[in-house]
């Protein structure tokens, strides 16, 4: 199973959101244990920059990024998957990059808090929770 991480979601992490940053926690967690399932979009990680420079400090943000590196895998992104997210029937183009994205790495899901922000995406959209929810399941059902 391989899972698109939303920018909101790092953000939980990295800035100790409450109350989303366990939830999130936990699914990076997971995402650490089993190398290969998680992914990000490309820019993602210069909006999380942004964002995190500014609400902590630039040495917090970069060593979040690094260590999320280590585990994380950014799909390789193109002209041609940009144009792919300008056909999506979305309204908002930063999360038509999103499901750009996650089509390019072959995930079956986009995790993300802004679900509403999703109609027409091309990729199932679920919660933090609801992932965690299915990430059990799996495992309860491969017994």
């Amino acid at each position: 199973m391989k899972i698109l991480i939303d920018c909101d979601v790092l953000l939980d992490v990295g800035l100790g959101r409450e109350p989303f940053c366990n939830t999130s926690g936990e699914l990076l967690d997971y995402l650490e244990s089993y190398p290969g399932t998680g992914f990000i979009a490309w820019h993602s990680v210069s909006n999380f920059f942004y964002i995190a420079a500014k609400a902590k400090s630039r040495h917090e943000a970069k060593a979040f990024i690094s260590d999320l590196c280590q585990f994380i895998q950014i799909p390789p992104t193109s002209d041609k998957d940009v144009s792919v997210a300008l056909h999506l029937p979305m309204n908002d183009f930063e999360d038509a990059l999103q499901c750009s994205a996650a089509l390019l790495c072959g995930a079956s899901f986009i995790v993300t808090r802004n679900i509403a922000d999703y109609q027409n995406a091309p990729v199932r959209v679920v919660t933090p929770e609801q992932i965690l929810s299915i990430i059990k399941s799996t495992f309860e059902n491969q017994d």
